[in-house]
């Protein structure tokens, strides 16, 4: 099996980088105000992904549109920022070792809406998953 075919590689190289990016912010914004740390990082990551869009060939028109795909797009693109000011302002005025696992009690919340809202199903060990991750976060949050 190619590994960049397996969602689970994809899945931990996302959280590689998103630990990446708690220590990285955390020192980054610990000069300055927590919404220009947020600019900043959105900046590079358009840049990068045009980059990368350019080098493999990409970026072009991206053809017809829904306006169904168009709303929800732009409503992740809203949530994604609402995420990301929050994140640094806790990374702002908390510990990177106390931010991150509780802002992964979004990993909870993907899982009640996923079952919620898009009729995903769980079974009863996956269950058991979630709420160790989530009792861990409120652990962290109530101890630190």
């Amino acid at each position: 099996m190619d590994l960049t075919s397996a969602w689970w590689f994809w899945a931990l190289l996302s959280a590689f980088f998103a630990a990446l990016t708690a220590i990285f912010a955390k020192v980054g914004v610990k000069e300055i105000d927590s919404d220009v740390a947020t600019f900043i990082r959105t900046i590079v990551i358009l840049v990068t992904l045009g980059l990368i869009l350019l080098a493999v060939g990409k970026f072009h028109s991206p053809g017809e549109i829904s306006t169904r795909t168009w709303l929800f797009l732009v409503l992740s693109g809203l949530a994604t920022g609402a995420s990301w000011i929050c994140y640094f302002r806790a990374l702002k005025v908390g510990d990177a070792s106390l931010v991150a696992p509780v802002d992964k009690l979004s990993v909870v919340l993907v899982a009640v809406f996923g079952v919620t809202f898009l009729s995903e199903r769980l079974s009863g060990l996956q269950w058991v998953g979630i709420l160790l991750v989530g009792g861990g976060a409120v652990l962290l949050a109530v101890t630190g």
